[in-house]
């Protein structure tokens, strides 16, 4: 068995007026035996946290599995202090910086 890292991108709707949508990265740590087997639980995982609630003013908020982005193996030999667990990488700053809420002073 190996460890590998998904990266899960979930959405949250609602029929509500003005809603607008939410997404939500999640990086969800997998034992598997190989990369499908990965990926499958990835997805098994991402069905799994679909719910449908009520907010606080009474509204239907809908979170749903939009994609599984990436399954990668951790490429640290073993987890412990320091280890890497993901990386990836981009070439656009300003519109990483756009997108990441805690960077643009947005925060949630």
């Amino acid at each position: 068995m190996r460890h590998y890292i998904a990266v899960i991108l979930a959405e949250a709707t609602s029929s509500a007026p003005g809603f607008v949508p939410l997404y939500q990265e999640s990086f969800v740590l997998l034992l598997a035996a190989s990369p499908n087997e990965a990926r499958a639980k990835a997805e098994e995982h991402g069905r799994g946290v679909e719910t449908t609630y009520r907010n606080a003013a009474g509204e239907p908020v809908t979170w749903s599995l939009k994609h599984v982005v990436d399954v990668a193996e951790v490429p640290a030999p073993g987890l412990g202090d320091g280890a890497d667990l993901y990386a990836r990488h981009f070439r656009d700053y300003a519109a990483y910086r756009a997108f990441e809420p805690l960077l643009s002073g947005d925060g949630l």
